[in-house]
C-alpha cells in the first residue's frame, strides 16, 4: 500500500550517462598509450559489475555509503557450487573495480555533474602485514623443470608431445628472463636478438619487450637460448610469429598439482607469474645488484624490496648485524699499583 503522497522522481545524470561518457573518451584518449588489454578491462568493469548495481542511479546519490555497499555485494553476492559459500573476488579484482568506479566518477565531475567525488576508502581497513609473492626455490625449481623434461619425453598422449616439449622450454624461458606472463604471450621472434655480451663473455638473449609499461628490454640470463632456439627450430617461426603466444595456466596447474607444488608453505598459489618471481629471487640470491634487477625486469627497486627481498636470507648482511663494541679490559691489582699518583 502506499500513502497516497507524490515522492519527486530522480532527476539528473545517472551512473550510466557517467558510464558511457567515460569509456567513449577513455578509449580515443588512451589510444596507442595504454595496453589494449587493460584498456577493454575498463569496459568490461563497467558492463559486468558495476551497471547492472548502480545502474540508472542517480550521480547525486553516490556516495561514500553507495560505494561500501558495493564493495558488501561483490563479497557476498556470488556462492561457490561447491560449499555454498560466498566466492570473494580477490583483492586485486575488487581494486581494479574500484579504480574503474573512480574514473567513472572523476569523468562526471569534469562535466559538472557532481561537484565532488565521494570518499571512496575502504574502511575497517588495517595496514595489513607485507606478504612475499609466490615463488619457487632452487630445489623445487629444479624439481619443476625436471618433470616438464620429463613429460616432454614422455607425454601423457602422442599428439600432445608438441606442447609438452614447448611448455618444458617456456618453464626455463621464463626462469631465466624474468619475464611476465603477458609480456611473453606477446613476444615475436623479431623481438629477440642472440648477442655475445660484452660485460660477461657470455651469449644471452636480447628481448624488446611490450608489456603494461610500453617497450622495455630485458637481457636474459645464458640458460634462455637453448629453450628459445628448439621453440624457433620446432615451430620454424617467421620474424612477426609469436614465440610462444598464449600463457600455458592449464598445463602448468596440472604439473604443479602432480608435484604438490601448487601452494608454497605460507598457502600462496603459484602460477605461470611465479616464474617470473623465482627469476628475481634467484637473481638476488646470487647476490645481484637490486637497481640493475629491477631496470632488467621493469620495475622499481621499491617493489622488489617490499614484495621480494623481504624473505630473502642472503639479504640480510651479518657482519652489519653481529656487531659488538669493544670494552675495554679492568686493570689488574699491579697495573693499579703502577699508575702515576697525582
Amino acid at each position: 500500500m502506499t500513502d497516497g503522497r507524490l515522492r519527486r522522481t530522480p532527476t539528473g545524470p545517472s551512473f550510466e550517462d557517467a558510464a558511457k561518457a567515460f569509456l567513449d573518451e577513455f578509449e580515443v584518449i588512451t589510444q596507442g598509450e595504454r595496453n589494449a588489454g587493460y584498456v577493454e578491462s575498463k569496459s568490461i568493469h563497467v558492463r559486468v559489475h558495476l551497471l547492472p548495481f548502480f545502474g540508472d542511479t542517480p550521480l547525486k546519490d553516490i556516495n561514500a555509503g553507495k560505494v561500501q555497499d558495493y564493495r558488501v555485494h561483490r563479497q557476498t553476492s556470488r556462492l561457490d557450487a561447491k560449499t555454498g559459500k560466498p566466492k570473494k573476488p580477490a583483492r586485486a579484482t575488487l581494486h581494479g573495480e574500484i579504480v574503474t568506479l573512480r574514473q567513472v566518477l572523476k569523468t562526471a565531475n569534469r562535466k559538472g555533474w557532481i561537484s565532488a567525488i565521494p570518499d571512496m576508502s575502504a574502511p575497517y581497513k588495517t595496514s595489513g602485514k607485507l606478504e612475499h609473492r609466490a615463488w619457487f626455490s632452487p630445489e623445487e625449481y629444479k624439481l619443476l623443470y625436471e618433470a616438464t623434461r620429463e613429460r616432454a619425453k614422455n607425454p601423457p598422449k602422442p599428439r600432445w608431445r608438441e606442447v609438452c616439449e614447448t611448455f618444458h622450454d617456456y618453464v626455463l624461458f621464463m626462469g631465466n628472463t624474468g619475464l611476465r606472463p603477458d609480456e611473453s604471450a606477446r613476444i615475436q621472434l623479431r623481438d629477440v636478438k642472440i648477442v655475445d655480451d660484452e660485460s660477461t663473455g657470455e651469449r644471452i638473449l636480447e628481448i624488446e619487450v611490450r608489456g603494461k609499461r610500453g617497450v622495455g628490454f630485458c637481457k636474459s640470463m645464458p640458460g634462455a637460448i637453448l629453450p628459445f632456439e628448439r621453440v624457433r627450430d620446432r615451430k620454424e617461426l617467421k620474424p612477426t610469429d609469436p614465440i610462444f603466444g598464449k600463457t600455458p595456466r592449464e598445463l602448468m596447474n596440472t604439473v604443479l598439482d602432480e608435484l604438490n607444488l601448487k601452494f608454497d608453505r605460507d598457502g600462496h598459489v603459484r602460477t605461470c607469474y611465479s616464474l617470473r618471481h623465482t627469476y628475481i629471487c634467484l637473481r638476488l640470491l646470487e647476490g645481484a645488484d637490486i637497481y640493475q634487477v629491477a631496470k632488467n625486469c621493469r620495475t622499481s627497486v621499491e617493489m622488489i624490496e617490499k614484495y621480494y627481498g623481504r624473505h630473502l636470507k642472503n639479504n640480510i648482511d651479518a657482519s652489519a648485524v653481529n656487531v659488538r663494541r669493544t670494552r675495554p679490559k679492568p686493570l689488574t691489582a699491579s697495573k693499579k699499583s703502577m699508575k702515576p699518583k697525582t
